[in-house]
């Protein structure tokens, strides 16, 4: 039996990742450019056994989310930047009871009602910072088809492994261009299940007792075991506490979960870096410009090179940092106001180095408006 190649959208090549990892159930309510997603898992989610709601709102579909995959549900919502600004306050909570699910946020011009069919990446700190409080949270991205499925395989295997919600963040271009995507036979990626606690049904379950190596086995809600699920700080057994160490603990355990392994969950790609004086940095359709430059300029003798970043958060400060060390100067190609361009700086020991090529204006960003911003660092003598 050999791989089926087909030729899709990017919200088609999502819908393909994740059911090959195993999704179960969706709630969502349809938003451009994200439709797409719920249009074909309305269709194929079902044939498979799975079960498909649509809500009366995004706020309805997250809380749908988070009940099914307390249930033992591998489960995913898609929505696009109005959509995800109602999901935030369940998205905490999610993050607070430690509830795997996956969020598909397939980016448009904003804020408010923005530009709903033209391109944007203007959503990259809300993905970090939209719930409010302390908390961790895990973004991805692809710039084309065959990574948005990989990347949403990677999903559903971190949401899993941490017990933590994760964004993939898309954008319209790659949601609705058409391109070769080769879906693996199954068994060829590897596929993380839900960890399931061995306590037996009589004994004390300590649904937030993390195992030695920090995973937190789960009992499928309304099963053998009876336990307490709460957006509150709360101990061990799930119950409410204000107690000053038992709320610090919470809290450094939800950050340094995913803080203390970033170098697990990091995904980026290299392009023509070998001996790149000038780096660009991007991600999703961006980065598609991005390097489309540097193999046409590397053509014709100039050193340049693009990381390409899939994983947006925790940010991969270190490997920005490393792989941009030697370079005359950085530039970050976006389609915001600089957004990742501010944790490109922080990051790079001569943030004095590091430039802005981006476009807000619902057109994706051309190797030209690139190439214009590089050829004026370049007269700078940087």
């Amino acid at each position: 039996m050999t791989n089926k190649i087909r030729f899709v959208q990017g919200n088609e090549a999502c819908v393909e990742g994740a059911l090959y990892a195993g999704l179960s159930f969706y709630a969502g309510y349809p938003i451009t450019p994200s439709t797409e997603i719920a249009e074909l898992l309305a269709e194929r989610l079902p044939a498979k056994g799975g079960k498909f709601i649509q809500m009366e709102d995004e706020i309805a579909s997250m809380c749908a989310i988070v009940g099914a995959s307390l249930t033992g549900r591998k489960v995913m919502t898609a929505t696009s930047g109005p959509g995800f600004s109602l999901k935030q306050e369940a998205i905490g909570y999610a993050c607070m009871a430690e509830i795997p699910c996956v969020i598909v946020n397939v980016q448009r011009g904003g804020p408010s009602t923005g530009n709903p069919t033209h391109v944007g990446q203007g959503d990259i700190n809300q993905a970090r910072w939209g719930t409010h409080g302390d908390h961790n949270i895990i973004a991805m991205t692809a710039s084309n088809h065959q990574d948005v499925f990989a990347v949403t395989v990677d999903a559903f295997n971190l949401a899993e492994t941490y017990r933590t919600p994760v964004i993939l963040l898309f954008d319209e271009t790659i949601g609705h261009m058409r391109e070769r995507l080769v879906i693996p036979e199954p068994g060829e990626l590897d596929l993380v299940q839900r960890l399931h606690t061995s306590v037996p049904k009589d004994v004390d379950y300590r649904p937030y007792l993390p195992r030695e190596d920090g995973r937190l086995p789960m009992s499928d809600f309304g099963g053998e075991h009876r336990y307490n699920v709460t957006g509150l700080y709360h101990d061990m057994w799930g119950f409410p506490s204000s107690n000053p160490t038992i709320v610090s603990g919470l809290l450094r355990h939800l950050v340094d979960k995913i803080d203390n392994r970033v170098h697990e969950i990091t995904r980026f790609k290299e392009h023509c870096m070998e001996g790149a004086e000038y780096v660009l940095v991007s991600y999703g359709a961006s980065a598609r410009s991005a390097i489309h430059l540097a193999k046409e300029r590397r053509s014709r003798g100039e050193k340049i090179g693009v990381i390409e970043l899939q994983t947006l958060w925790p940010f991969p400060s270190g490997v920005i940092r490393e792989k941009c060390a030697g370079a005359k100067a950085v530039l970050v190609v976006e389609m915001n106001m600089g957004q990742v361009l501010a944790q490109v700086r922080a990051a790079v020991r001569e943030p004095e180095k590091v430039f802005l090529a981006n476009r807000v204006d619902g057109k994706l960003i051309a190797p030209d408006d690139v190439k214009q911003v590089l050829r004026v660092i370049q007269g700078r003598g940087v």
